[in-house]
């Protein structure tokens, strides 16, 4: 079975797309014979900061792929959300039960299903050096930045959080005394505008500035067929967004400060009842993503600010650096979780579409957030054989939810269901770690960090709704641990263009609390709030990365094991619709990761990235619930008198939302036409199939995917100038990303095809 299909409508495009594939290559060759005799087009050494400091990208024994520059550009037009960097380097999986509020991320099969807005991942997203800890601050639009590094397996003795499965890294652009910027106008299908823009430059001889700017609209493309709805039209937004940059470059002395915040008015994720097939993974016959037919309210709102200090003392053969950081959020998301109307107890022409066995409405909000940072690092400025650095570390976040149910059914939509969870997240650590040059070809580098982290937890149900606990509370948890973790890495040159490099990690995750109580066990202790205990990681990686064709190619690639004592998950749903946090005994992973870039022409620049991980659930004696439709495969767990329970055993299972391939391809040809440039870009991300949830079953094990870009575009004025014509998800696939399980059938969607055009000038 393919991975997509084309439908008759689009068959043209198909045959253009076919002759573009076959013609470049000619066209490619013809222009090398014209520029015949002039020097080969090479890449430039790709700098990185994965060590905290700045290195060739070949020098770090980390498995770390990059983005930036055009392909960043091109990967984010369409007025895409962080979620367009899922599959677009290897191991990298994000997805969303909210839409662009609350991005989940997972790196080698490693992350965290949980939709509570207090859940915990293992990977840890660091902006500007300042780790961004609530999933809701993990959104932040991507504009105006130098780069994106996505640095894979734990690297917990360098950066903010422990993060047993890796960073996602982003920097923005940072201001100087080089006065210049760019603006960038883009609209497209369904009322699309995408503007963004940044300016900077100097204001003394020691003070720059920067300030970039973002702005993304989209009308409402699904339409709501239901009578009298709330919301006649779905799956619209409103974002904006804005960064100021100050830099002070003293003698010994440099300070960058940083403002930003951001404003998200929209729809939430659409839920769509009874769309997946029975038995299979199949949409149902008929199937249309443009109407659905919803009776409960649907908005998302979202507001953010923050701020950070990073401060750098020359002290001679030391820097000092410390960095400040503040983040608040303030959000609420709405939405109809069943995906349809009425429920099974009303005549048949008042439900739909399908089985609607009960109604549900919820919404889920930050009303009280802030999370202070504070992180102290010396590091050494020697020049010899042996380099170290080391810090210390405090984190502090303190944040309150709000959790809503509704009655869709009585006029109005009343609240029935209130609860309230507060939590503060106290952590500390001390860390160090050093370089040392065994020989002009060999370096080992070790690192240690001292953790100590503790949450207190508080939840009280105001208002109880029909699947969770009873009015009553507070409920008080407290969990605390602390941990040492460490890596050790070795590098060997062992030519010019060629280093191989082995390393091993440990990373940790501390203990959680799950307190959502209109979702619990109501006989539950302490009204159905659960917790998980740390969690422990060890990651093994050798690899090699090579300069190639005298550096008109760039080569990494590993292979790694790892595995995960006491991994903490989350069972949602189910039929008992209960979120519950779960320890599994161990996890393991297994892959290998690769990632190429190449000029093969002159002309031709393509990228390759491939990742293939195999992740396994080892825990014989843990079991979950099951959906309340859908056709479980595991093997059930059974009573005393043999009769199923609505449980099953998940040992052996793949993580959830863990593929076993992720593949992704990126091509650029130009040509000289006039006074500037033609050029075509394509990119495509393959992802394979995935479980939604911890059990598998046909009907919520999400399709492969495989979504493509196209951009023509004509560039003039020394690059300074660019119009193009661009496309996302060119093909229109369509798949089901996501589910909920206790209801019925119910999915959600990717993003439907975007098509637009945009210009752009740097000045």
């Amino acid at each position: 079975m393919t991975a997509f299909r084309l439908r008759r409508p689009f068959l043209p495009l198909r045959r253009s797309l076919l002759a573009l594939a076959l013609a470049a290559p000619l066209l490619a060759s013809a222009q090398d014979s014209a520029t015949a005799g002039r020097e080969a087009v090479t890449l430039d050494a790709l700098e990185v900061t994965a060590q905290r400091k700045v290195e060739n990208i070949q020098d770090v024994p980390v498995s770390i792929s990059t983005l930036s520059g055009e392909k960043l550009g091109v990967l984010a037009s369409g007025a895409g959300d962080v979620r367009f960097l899922s599959g677009r380097v290897p191991s990298l999986n994000i997805e969303s039960s909210f839409g662009r509020a609350f991005p989940r991320f997972y790196i080698r099969g490693l992350g965290n299903t949980d939709f509570d807005l207090n859940a915990s991942q293992p990977v840890s997203l660091v902006y500007d050096d300042v780790v961004q800890e609530n999933p809701i601050l993990k959104g932040f639009p991507v504009f105006d930045l130098e780069r994106i590094e996505v640095l894979r397996g734990p690297q917990g003795t360098l950066f903010g959080r422990n993060s047993p499965a890796g960073v996602v890294k982003f920097e923005s652009a940072k201001p100087s005394q080089e006065a210049g910027g760019y603006a960038r106008l883009a609209a497209g299908t369904d009322g699309l505008w995408n503007v963004e823009g940044a300016w900077g430059g100097p204001l003394t001889d020691r003070w720059s500035v920067r300030v970039s700017a973002l702005y993304q609209r989209r009308e409402d493309s699904v339409d709501n067929t239901h009578p009298g709805a709330a919301n006649d039209g779905l799956e619209g937004f409103d974002e904006s967004a804005a960064r100021v940059q100050f830099l002070y470059e003293g003698e010994d002395f440099e300070a960058l400060f940083n403002l930003h915040g951001r404003h998200l008015n929209g729809t939430a994720r659409v839920f769509r009842a009874n769309i997946i097939q029975p038995g299979t993974n199949d949409l149902v016959p008929g199937f249309d993503r443009d109407r659905v037919a919803l009776d409960g309210q649907n908005f998302s709102e979202l507001d953010s600010q923050g701020g950070s200090a990073r401060l750098r003392w020359d002290l001679g053969d030391h820097n000092l650096y410390s960095i400040t950081g503040y983040e608040t959020v303030e959000t609420i998301n709405r939405g109809d979780i069943d995906g349809g109307y009425g429920a099974v107890f009303l005549p048949p022409e008042l439900t739909g579409p399908g089985i609607i066995p009960f109604a549900s409405e919820s919404a889920d909000g930050l009303p009280d957030h802030r999370q202070i940072t504070q992180e102290f690092r010396i590091e050494s400025d020697y020049g010899q054989r042996f380099e170290w650095q080391a810090g210390l570390f405090w984190f502090d976040e303190d944040l309150t939810v709000d959790s809503f149910n509704y009655d869709s059914l009585a006029p109005g939509n009343p609240r029935a269901g209130y609860a309230v969870q507060t939590q503060r997240n106290k952590a500390w650590a001390v860390f160090a770690s050093g370089e040392f040059a065994a020989t002009e070809q060999f370096k080992l580098r070790g690192g240690l960090r001292y953790t100590q982290d503790e949450k207190e937890f508080s939840a009280t149900v105001f208002e109880g709704a029909p699947f969770g606990a009873p009015v009553g509370g507070p409920y008080d948890v407290s969990v605390d641990d602390s941990n040492v973790s460490w890596d050790l890495s070795g590098v060997y040159e062992a030519s010019d263009a060629v280093n191989v490099y082995a390393r091993v990690a440990t990373g940790f995750r501390a203990p959680s609390i799950q307190g959502r109580l209109l979702f619990a066990d109501p006989t539950a202790p302490n009204g159905g709030v659960t917790t998980a205990s740390s969690e422990d990681a060890i990651s093994y990686e050798v690899g090699i990365k090579a300069d190639l064709w005298d550096r008109r190619a760039r080569l990494g690639f590993n292979v790694f094991r790892y595995e995960v004592d006491d991994q903490q998950i989350i069972a949602v749903g189910g039929d008992a619709n209960i979120a519950t946090l779960l320890n599994a005994e161990r996890t393991s992973g297994q892959g290998v990761e690769l990632d190429l870039e190449a000029w093969l022409t002159d002309t031709l620049l393509v990228t390759l990235g491939s990742s293939y991980n195999d992740t396994e659930i080892q825990d014989a004696d843990l079991s979950v619930a099951g959906c309340a439709q859908c056709t479980v495969t595991d093997p059930p767990v059974l009573d005393a008198g043999g009769l199923p329970t609505g449980r099953y055993y998940i040992d052996g299972n793949a993580l959830p939302q863990s593929p076993k391939w992720v593949h992704n391809v990126t091509a650029r040809w130009g040509v000289p036409v006039g006074q500037g440039e033609f050029f075509v870009f394509t990119d495509w991300a393959y992802r394979s199939e995935v479980n939604f949830f911890l059990y598998e079953s046909p009907e919520f094990t999400g399709k492969s995917t495989l979504e493509g870009g196209l951009r023509l575009g004509y560039s003039w004025s020394e690059g300074d100038r660019e119009v193009a014509l661009f496309g996302r998800n060119i093909t229109d696939q369509t798949r089901i990303v996501g589910g909920i399980d206790f209801n019925n059938l119910t999915g959600f969607l990717n993003e439907p095809r975007t098509l637009g055009v945009e210009f752009t000038a740097r000045f």
